[in-house]
C-alpha cells in the first residue's frame, strides 16, 4: 500500500469520524442537522438527496481504491490512470490535507447553526467569523479541495468526473443558499458577502 493510499484512508476516517460525530452529538442536543430535501421544489429536492447518496457512493469508492478491495460500483475501465505524475499526486495530498484543516475549522467556527441542506425553519444565527472571514462557503470548499485532490491522487475518470460533477453541484447549491440567506438575513448578508468572497 502506497503512502497516498494511506493517506487516503486516514483522512476519510477522520472526516466520517468527524462528520458523523458533528451530527450526532447535535442531534442529541436537539438540532435537526441533516435537512437535505426539507421545505424545497422538486429539483432542489432531488439535487440535496442526489449529493448525499453520491458522497457515499464516492467514500465507498475512495476505500476501495486505497484499499486495493477491487470492488467497484462501475466499470473497470473508469479506474484506470489516466496519466502518473508523483508531483500532482502530491500536490493532491496537500489539497486534501489544506481541505480536511479547513472543514474542521468551519465546523469550529459554524457552531450550533451548522446544517446539511438549506434549513428553512430553524436556520440558526448568522455565522461570519472564523473560516467565515475567509470563505463564505468553507465547508463546500473542503470539499472541492477533497474531491478535486482526489482526483490528483488517483487521476481515473471515475474521481476526475466525480469532481467536476460535484463542483457544478455545489456551485449551484451556493446560489440557491446565498438566496435563501439574503432573504433570511436581508442587509447584514449582503454586507457580509460584499466584504467575503463566494470561495476564496
Amino acid at each position: 500500500m502506497r503512502h497516498t493510499d494511506l493517506f487516503q484512508i486516514a483522512v476519510l476516517a477522520l472526516f466520517l469520524l468527524v462528520f458523523g460525530g458533528r451530527t450526532l452529538a447535535m442531534t442529541l442536543q436537539g438540532t435537526r442537522v441533516i435537512v437535505l430535501g426539507k421545505g424545497k421544489r422538486l429539483p432542489g429536492a432531488v439535487l440535496e438527496l442526489l449529493f448525499l447518496i453520491g458522497l457515499a457512493v464516492w467514500c465507498w469508492e475512495v476505500a476501495s481504491e486505497a484499499l486495493h478491495l477491487d470492488r467497484h460500483l462501475f466499470p473497470a475501465l473508469l479506474y484506470e490512470p489516466l496519466f502518473e505524475s508523483t508531483v500532482l499526486a502530491w500536490v493532491g495530498v496537500a489539497a486534501v490535507a489544506g481541505g480536511f484543516l479547513l472543514f474542521i475549522w468551519a465546523l469550529r467556527s459554524f457552531g450550533r447553526s451548522w446544517r446539511v441542506g438549506i434549513d428553512t425553519r430553524n436556520a440558526g444565527a448568522l455565522v461570519t467569523s472564523g473560516a467565515f472571514s475567509l470563505s463564505r462557503n468553507p465547508i463546500f470548499l473542503f470539499i472541492d479541495l477533497y474531491f478535486w485532490g482526489t482526483a490528483l491522487i488517483w487521476p481515473n475518470p471515475f474521481f476526475l468526473a466525480f469532481a467536476l460533477i460535484t463542483a457544478v453541484g455545489i456551485h449551484y447549491q451556493i446560489l440557491q443558499e446565498e438566496r435563501f440567506l439574503s432573504n433570511r438575513y436581508g442587509a447584514d448578508y449582503r454586507a457580509y458577502a460584499a466584504q467575503v468572497r463566494r470561495y476564496l
